[in-house]
């Protein structure tokens, strides 16, 4: 069994109504975000590929392009913005174009907060 990894990262801002640390949370604030992708299986034994990096790229460019310098407090299926719920919704875009996805992180490596959700495959 082979693991194949992406990095992308993309910047968004959102708001959060939690318990603690209320004052700054509430506020419009952005972060950094650091996602990785992996998809496991096993290669082709034509190509010597997993699947095609190309095709990696493509559907988190795809994706990207709906969270980079968003609000995401309006994108009705993230709902609040929080490290897991940013996973699932990644895992969500994603799994259509990549059905080899078996992992999906998300990091805010300034806070070094990080998230991580396990597909069962």
């Amino acid at each position: 069994m082979y693991e194949l990894s992406k990095e992308f990262r993309f910047d968004a801002a959102h708001t959060l109504n939690r318990a603690i640390e209320t004052e700054s949370s509430r506020r419009i604030h952005g972060h950094t975000y650091h996602a990785e992708v992996t998809l496991a299986g096993t290669p082709d034994p034509a190509s010597g590929m997993l699947v095609d990096l190309g095709y990696v790229r493509q559907a988190i460019d795809t994706l990207r392009a709906e969270l980079d310098h968003h609000f995401l407090d309006e994108i009705p299926e993230i709902g609040p913005a929080t490290l897991e719920n940013l996973c699932a919704f990644i895992a969500r875009r994603l799994t259509p174009a990549l059905p080899a996805l078996t992992r999906v992180s998300v990091e805010r490596r300034a806070s070094g907060d990080r998230c991580t959700l396990s597909l069962d495959r």
